[in-house]
């Protein structure tokens, strides 16, 4: 899988975890004030997206699915260890793929948690059943659920071009379902074009109007655009002289207040993975518990420099 090794481009590079390549100290992370736990509900997807970060398709089960019994033990560690978090996030592959995705977000609202669900809004979440499941929480929880939808860009030919033909208008069909049931919407777009930030929001924020949906496109939480993370390119490494270079603080970075729960294929049990971008980087396998998780995190990847630290980019709001 992705992210086991760096690229050529960086040769040489993210190989110590607590020395560059130069002999430096790098730069690590605490978890400092954990906001969002992260459950990955598995790898399978609807669809296979052009450069998708982590590989989802209609055949990858290299993560599989979580069950709502493994969540609730996660929720039963939070509780124990104190952590303070106030959001339960869930990504895939596919959330709604998985038969047991509203059971565990009934789960997580019933102990107070909001709930980001990160979601393309297509068949799986628009089956007759999960929309009944759906109407029931978003009208018993309201704004405590808000549903981050991938619309990769504000025109269909681009958004296709990633997802697949007839891609934006599914998705866009189940936006409106969401509209129409009242739920809180986000959406997810890539910095993959030609085009700036502010070109981009402009044009999301006409999207949106069209459609009558409720989302700020100038807000960077309820309209997350992201850099696009091309593991070819060169990057720096981080070290601790970064921090006062770039002016950014360790607490800034999303490991300092996230961590994501996957299960690997074959594994008895779960596991607590630093970042929700690294999936399969062992290094970054933190253990079975919330408790091994608790210790700081070395940024030792080239999605720790590109996407988190110099791209400044956040999977929360």
């Amino acid at each position: 899988m992705k992210d086991t090794l760096p690229p050529a481009a960086n040769a040489g590079k993210f190989l110590d975890p607590y020395r560059t390549a130069k002999g430096e100290e790098r730069a690590h992370v605490a978890l400092s004030d954990p906001q969002t736990l992260w459950f990955n509900t598995g790898t399978l997807c609807n669809i296979a997206c052009v450069n998708c970060y982590i590989d989802s398709s209609p055949t990858n089960d290299a993560l599989v699915y979580l069950t709502a019994d493994e969540v609730s033990g996660y929720l039963d560690q939070l509780e124990t260890r104190n952590w303070g978090v106030r959001e339960i996030g869930f990504t895939g592959g596919e959330p709604f793929m998985n038969p047991e995705m509203c059971e565990m977000m009934a789960r997580s609202l019933a102990r107070g948690y909001e709930v980001l669900v990160l979601t393309n809004a297509m068949r799986p979440m628009m089956r007759k059943s999960v929309r009944a499941d759906l109407a029931d929480l978003i009208a018993q929880y309201g704004d405590k659920i808000t549903f981050r939808i991938s619309l990769d860009h504000w025109s269909e030919a681009q958004h296709d071009e990633i997802r697949g033909k007839g891609g934006f208008a599914k998705t866009l069909e189940g936006m409106g379902w969401l509209r129409d049931q009242g739920a809180r919407l986000a959406v997810a777009g890539r910095m993959l074009w030609q085009e700036s930030e502010a070109e981009a929001r402009e044009a999301f924020a006409e999207l949106f109007k069209a459609h009558g949906f409720d989302i700020s496109a100038a807000d960077p939480g309820r309209t997350v655009l992201f850099p696009e993370m091309d593991v070819n390119v060169e990057v720096p490494e981080i070290t601790t002289a970064c921090w006062g270079i770039l002016n950014k603080k360790p607490t800034d970075v999303m490991c300092a207040s996230s961590r994501m729960v996957v299960k690997h294929k074959g594994a008895v049990t779960p596991s607590v993975i630093a970042c929700t971008l690294l999936p399969y980087a062992p290094e970054f396998d933190m253990g079975a518990t919330l408790e091994e998780a608790e210790k700081p995190v070395q940024l030792n990847h080239p999605h720790c420099a590109k996407f988190c630290v110099l791209g400044g980019a956040s999977c929360s709001a």
